[in-house]
């Protein structure tokens, strides 16, 4: 096959691609391919020319190796749950779907690791190693539909990040494919390397921009065995934030700390017609706190102590969860409320993370921002590691005004965060819709620095071309 100098696909192409994986992976109908011509970022819609789904790395290498000869986008997609594009083929081409990779090859329980492919939905592969009384902590809010090879790529977080940490504080070693086909594993199976650059460290959060990850080495803990919760309700949003500051000072680490401002909870409960949860008329916002650990008396104490503080803070009538039942409808409620408010309005989620002392600030600047370029937003999120989700509700805006004044907005949004010693993202990562921001956060020497290392992990750059940045 001769090269095609201006990166087109040509049918040639799509007869290797089905020579290499069989027909029936490979797909170029309208329908499937509309399949993948999204995620849950907004309203965006990018249709690729061919959906591939691979089952091996060899098979990814070839795939690579093919479209880097010949300069054809490929993009990278694990469960098409982000929120910020960067699993959609803006530039068209190849969407190369890792979800036919989806065996759990090894868990190690003497040396408490897992090795996983990338298709591996989250939730499965927590519910496995919890079986053999292990645990892997981070839970984004969507680990029953996204991928952990997904997971990767983002560097994704979640409700037990507060005392966990996040999925690059679990990731020990990849096998990656990089964009010329090449097959390398990037560290070792083991606890601390100081082994030359931390090539791991690097993929994790790159957004599928520097290579394809095929196979993931997971450190694990073991897992705790009781957990208490309770649902805080007050009469104050920034008191609410203000009170997770004090919980810590005063020696205590929560395995959650969850924001809801009181329109998270309300169009929540409406959305499913829960009744569960009976919302005063002062009430303005939630706090879902939870701890967990190996004895029960220790935990009581811990979460009667936590109660006392927040009293302080303006909290009302707090609800401790009696039972399993009970513990899983006020998650399942956290866990929803992106759904809720996705039902009543085009959103755009903001991921701001600051340090948790400042949240009152960032809350209480957000609602003056809102104000001046004339939107509504709605603020929940993981605010025990200062983490807060913004949605911005579009309701009755006019397309000029989402934007325009919104965009504006939402830049203003960013200038604080910033100068709150935070970043725009905490978890989401920056993809397509937050890369125009990046100008906030990082000078010249540190975008060049960044474009530098793209150019030498994908000098033709083919993969996942125009993401975080433009080359």
């Amino acid at each position: 096959m001769s090269a095609v100098s201006n990166g087109a696909l040509t049918p040639e192409h799509i007869v290797f691609f089905e020579n290499l994986l069989g027909k029936q992976f490979v797909f170029t109908d309208e329908e499937s391919l509309n399949l993948y011509a999204h995620d849950e970022t907004e309203d965006i819609h990018f249709l690729p020319d061919v959906v591939l789904k691979p089952k091996t790395t060899n098979e990814i290498s070839a795939i690579m190796k093919l479209c880097n000869r010949d300069l054809i986008p490929v993009t990278p997609r694990g469960g098409g749950t982000g929120l910020n594009g960067g699993a959609l083929a803006h530039l068209g081409a190849v969407v190369l779907s890792t979800e036919r990779m989806n065996a759990i090859l090894t868990i190690d329980e003497w040396n408490l690791q897992v090795i996983t492919e990338p298709g591996v939905i989250t939730e499965v592969l927590q519910d496995a190693v919890k079986e053999k009384g292990l645990f892997y902590p981070p839970d984004p809010q969507s680990k029953g539909s996204c991928f952990i090879g997904g997971n990767i790529a983002e560097n994704s977080g979640g409700p037990k990040a507060v005392k966990y940490g996040v999925v690059d504080d679990y990731v020990l070693n990849l096998e990656i494919v990089l964009p010329n086909g090449d097959i390398i594993w990037t560290g070792a199976n083991v606890l601390k390397n100081a082994t030359g650059y931390n090539l791991t460290q690097l993929i994790v959060g790159s957004e599928g921009t520097l290579a394809i990850v095929t196979k993931i080495v997971l450190k694990l803990i073991p897992l705790p065995k009781y957990d208490l919760l309770i649902l805080a309700p007050f009469n104050s949003a920034e008191e609410a934030c203000a009170s997770i500051s004090a919980i810590f000072m005063a020696g205590y680490v929560p395995s959650a700390v969850e924001f809801m401002e009181r329109d998270a909870m309300d169009w929540t409960l409406k959305h499913f017609g829960n009744s569960s949860v009976n919302i005063n008329a002062n009430t303005q916002a939630y706090l879902l706190i939870e701890v967990d650990g190996n004895n029960m008396d220790v935990l009581m104490k811990d979460i009667e102590e936590i109660s006392a503080i927040i009293a302080a803070y303006n909290c009302g009538d707090i609800l401790f969860a009696e039972d399993i039942k009970q513990k899983e409808m006020l998650w399942r409620l956290r866990m929803s409320i992106g759904e809720a408010i996705k039902s009543r309005s085009i959103y755009r989620d903001e991921d701001t993370v600051v340090p948790r002392a400042e949240l009152p600030l960032l809350l209480r600047g957000v609602k003056q921002i809102g104000e001046k370029f004339g939107f509504k937003t709605v603020c929940f999120g993981h605010a025990g590691d200062g983490n807060m989700h913004i949605s911005i509700i579009k309701d009755e805006l006019t397309q000029e005004q989402w934007n325009g004044q919104v965009k504006e907005g939402i830049r203003e949004i960013f200038r604080l965060v910033k100068s709150l010693n935070g970043t725009i993202s905490g978890e989401h990562g920056i993809g397509l819709v937050q890369k125009e921001y990046l100008d906030i956060v990082f000078d010249q020497t540190q975008m060049n620095l960044m474009k530098g290392i793209k150019k030498i992990f994908d000098p033709n750059n083919i993969l996942n071309a125009g993401k975080i940045f433009d080359l």
